[in-house]
């Protein structure tokens, strides 16, 4: 097997990027690409194990009653904004296979070698603080939607949500903050952490910078992304997130093939 970041990709890896201009086609091209990466490297059970537990520990403590309970869904939906992050593994994955080399479930982990790790880990931490300010105003605005009302079971909760003033305030106001908070995280890292997986040399501030003007060069086709990524998740949420097990991997390797058709 060849190595995974030679001398050749190091010096490559300073080179400034060009934008491409892409279209819904190439979305679409994306998807079914991540998808064959996911058949052909199923990774599935690496997110069960990863994801339920979570998932698993939040439902079961809001379930539960206490002030969890207004936040189990900002917390899981919330998971979504460390996802470009934590799919370092799958972009690896797809670049061996991309570049035919011999992969495995394995090789996700090969990440933790690679020399741009610190950097990865600093977008990390911004992505982390994301996603404490969204849980944060999340809990803002159950106070000043919810606030007032006796403490409620998560039953009892969701129906108030549907059928009261204070729920649909709830779900407004809500459902706009996570828009900025997702479209975001989007801007950000689209393609920022690909590239830092891609080319080594290349710093958090110049990925950070490619994916703004990889957003900004396709604002229709990035937008129709985003509502892609979160139409997919909430469907893979539906049966007690299972199919976030699939849904994840494959929009992770769906991303470095649009990163691919985006960035020169």
């Amino acid at each position: 097997m060849a190595k995974a970041w030679t001398n050749d990709r190091l010096a490559t890896g300073v080179q400034e990027a060009g934008i491409r201009r892409i279209g819904t086609a190439d979305l679409m091209l994306a998807l079914r690409q991540g998808w064959d990466d996911f058949r052909a490297i199923p990774t599935q059970l690496l997110f069960l194990c990863v994801l339920y537990p979570v998932v698993g520990l939040v439902a079961a403590r809001a379930m539960s009653g206490g002030e969890l309970v207004p936040l189990i869904w900002p917390l899981v939906a919330g998971l979504s904004l460390v996802g470009p992050v934590a799919a370092v593994g799958l972009y690896e994955i797809s670049r061996r296979r991309e570049a035919g080399e011999d992969v495995s479930w394995l090789t996700a982990f090969a990440v933790l070698k690679h020399p741009n790790l610190p950097q990865i880990a600093m977008l990390g931490i911004l992505l982390m603080a994301i996603f404490v300010a969204w849980v944060g105003v999340a809990q803002m605005i159950w106070s000043a939607t919810f606030g007032h009302l006796p403490a409620m079971g998560f039953g009892e909760m969701v129906h108030a949500a549907f059928t009261t003033p204070e729920g649909r305030r709830l779900l407004l106001y809500g459902n706009a903050v996570g828009f900025v908070f997702a479209l975001l995280v989007l801007v950000l890292t689209v393609v920022s952490v690909p590239m830092l997986i891609d080319r080594p040399g290349v710093g958090i501030g110049s990925a950070i910078s490619a994916s703004v003007q990889a957003c900004i060069a396709n604002p229709v086709p990035m937008a129709i992304w985003g509502a892609l990524v979160a139409a997919l998740l909430l469907l893979g949420s539906i049966p007690a997130f299972i199919g976030l097990a699939v849904v994840m991997p494959v929009l992770g390797h769906a991303t470095w093939h649009l990163y691919k058709r985006v960035v020169v």
